[in-house]
């Protein structure tokens, strides 16, 4: 540790943390300097204590007790119910700490919290929201979770439901069971995704707020904890309701609103996601980077790694862009930003999954190390999975761009305007965020309008030189790529379930999803003009759509001399001056 001490907190004295400062880059550093150098073995939320937590299937205690010190469940909270959230992309940003050293910790003491509350923020009554602020604020993250209904994440270990039937004087009588639930035996406060009707459609469930303590004896069966391969210091348990009778005011907005509400907050989940997770991968290209230049003369890797080591890190700048990209959306278009956060979510954990591959071929044994400097990796192998579980998976996504995809076709592909460009400007300002005004229909594809405009003013660019060159040649096919995709999707079937069936589409909209990645790292790129800065420079973003591409398969032009020597040092100099590797290169503790 550089410091050559640890912060008193973390060294287990009484004083507490203090309270988090008001800036979003101000709080993230907070958190990262409160939880200390992760390859520090004094460090008791360092990645030994970590790891040791995860061996022993616990949660770590000491690191939670000083993230609930710290107040780390006011992010979840609006600002005008006395919390600090403002804006997805300021939370996502203020997470990463968490998940840069244990995607478990940011999950099970983070934002499985938030998917709870987010309900109650976009429909709740002022009571239900105050209370459950209340709980948050006073109580700790760990207090308030969710239990999906099967729309909500579309995956089989997780299809057991409940059900709400209308009781005779008021109110509703709950019964059924979920055997895998994060932190349901810690939790006090249950946001429930019921069946309320008989028939299936979009007004079949209802969404209640129950609090354990005033629910009837018997009525609330508390199930043992269940095995997970990952996140082993996540607790995962079951619920059982037995005719456990349940107030009319648990309900959260009107009997039936449970699908219209998962498909409203889980936008903003499906990009918290992504944009949280990519710490946990820039960690492990860290590993990566360590193991490839320990010991070299002038701390250079072997030339045969500098392929892997600079595409991953572009990457990852791709997979930021996206992640970013969608969470500024939720902010700036409410009315668009459904599209993109279905497509982050089917894109962006593909890409980082093959990105542990490559990665492994550079840490060779050290991959199957279980100790203090290497065993992240393997366990960011085994929580990567689960995380991908804990909400709406591939097959949901596909069920939200599946069917609009031949609409898109036909109405805006290649006619829409191009959305403002402060989107793809990290730092820029936004407005504040209210769950309340996410739509779920209709809309438009702003990010292929986006790479529309960019292939047209990076064409002007190419005689700027040959990394501008290839850029203007990326940009085209992927123009291209879109009028492709345009034919094909007019011509699948207009009916929803026709279209969900069809492998076609499920195709299809995974090239959509590549599609917009490539779109974002545009954007990304074109509002750094005059910076100076890395991501001014177009060999990152040359490096990142030639690998886009050759996953789409559309003609990509050689690497032009100096664009992965260009990433490469880039990559290097974050390492040594223990900067992150994702867009806002900020400093690291340690």
């Amino acid at each position: 540790m550089t410091t050559g001490t640890l912060p008193a907190s973390a060294r287990g004295t009484p004083a507490g943390p203090g309270p988090a400062p008001p800036g979003g880059a101000e709080r993230a550093d907070h958190y990262e300097r409160l939880l200390g150098d992760p390859d520090d073995a004094r460090n008791p939320h360092g990645r030994a204590a970590l790891l040791a937590a995860d061996d022993r299937c616990e949660a770590p205690a000491a690191t939670e007790a000083l993230l609930a010190r710290a107040g780390l469940a006011a992010e979840f909270v609006p600002r005008e119910l006395g919390g600090r959230l403002t804006r997805p992309d300021v939370l996502a940003r203020v997470l990463r700490p968490l998940f840069r050293r244990d995607v478990a910790l940011g999950f099970g003491f983070g934002i499985t919290a938030l998917f709870g509350a987010s309900a109650v923020w976009a429909a709740g009554d002022d009571g239900q929201r105050s209370e459950v602020a209340g709980r948050l604020l006073r109580g700790g993250a760990g207090r308030v979770t969710i239990l999906h209904h099967e729309l909500a994440h579309a995956n089989a270990i997780l299809r057991d439901e409940f059900s709400a039937r209308s009781a005779p004087g008021g109110g509703f009588v709950v019964d059924g069971r979920k055997d895998v639930v994060i932190n349901a035996d810690r939790a006090d406060t249950f946001v429930m995704y019921a069946r309320t009707a008989t028939a299936a459609g979009p007004r079949s469930h209802s969404v209640l707020l129950l609090d354990a303590a005033e629910l009837p004896a018997g009525g609330l069966r508390r199930l043992p904890r269940a095995a997970t391969t990952g996140m082993r210091g996540s607790s995962f348990s079951g619920l059982a309701f037995d005719g456990c009778p349940v107030p009319a005011r648990a309900l959260v907005g009107e009997t039936g609103d449970g699908v219209s509400l998962a498909l409203r907050t889980y936008q903003v989940n499906r990009c918290l996601i992504p944009g949280t997770v990519v710490a946990g991968v820039d960690s492990v290209l860290r590993l990566a980077v360590r193991a490839a230049t320990e010991g070299r003369d002038g701390g250079l890797p072997a030339r045969r790694r500098h392929p892997v080591l600079a595409g991953v890190f572009a990457d990852l700048l791709a997979c930021d862009s996206m992640a970013v990209t969608g969470l500024r959306a939720l902010s700036l278009l409410p009315d668009d930003a459904h599209l993109i956060a279905a497509a982050a979510k089917l894109t962006v954990p593909d890409l980082l999954r093959e990105n542990l591959e490559e990665l492994s071929t550079v840490l060779g044994s050290l991959g199957h190390d279980r100790g203090r400097l290497y065993g992240g990796f393997q366990k960011l192998v085994r929580d990567l999975p689960v995380a991908g579980l804990g909400h709406a998976g591939t097959a949901a996504c596909l069920a939200v761009l599946v069917p609009q995809l031949p609409a898109l076709a036909r109405r805006s592909w290649l006619r829409t305007d191009e959305p403002p460009g402060r989107l793809f400007l990290p730092e820029a300002p936004l407005p504040a965020f209210d769950y309340r005004r996410l739509s779920v229909l209709g809309g438009e594809d702003v990010l292929v309008a986006s790479l529309v405009g960019s292939a047209e003013r990076i064409g002007a660019l190419r005689r700027a030189g040959p990394a501008w060159a290839a850029l203007a040649d990326l940009a085209e096919a992927f123009v291209t790529e879109v009028r492709a995709l345009r034919a094909q999707c007019a011509a699948l079937p207009e009916a929803a379930r026709s279209a969900l069936v069809d492998p076609r589409a499920c195709t299809l909209a995974e090239r959509y999803g590549l599609v917009l990645a490539a779109a974002a790292c545009l954007g990304v790129w074109l509002g750094q003009d005059g910076t100076g800065s890395f991501l001014d420079d177009p060999a990152w973003a040359v490096l990142a759509l030639s690998r886009i591409g050759r996953r789409l398969g559309v003609p990509v032009p050689e690497l032009p001399d100096g664009v992965t020597a260009t990433v490469l040092g880039e990559l290097l100099a974050r390492f040594r001056e223990g900067r992150s590797f994702d867009l806002y290169d900020a400093p690291l503790a340690g």
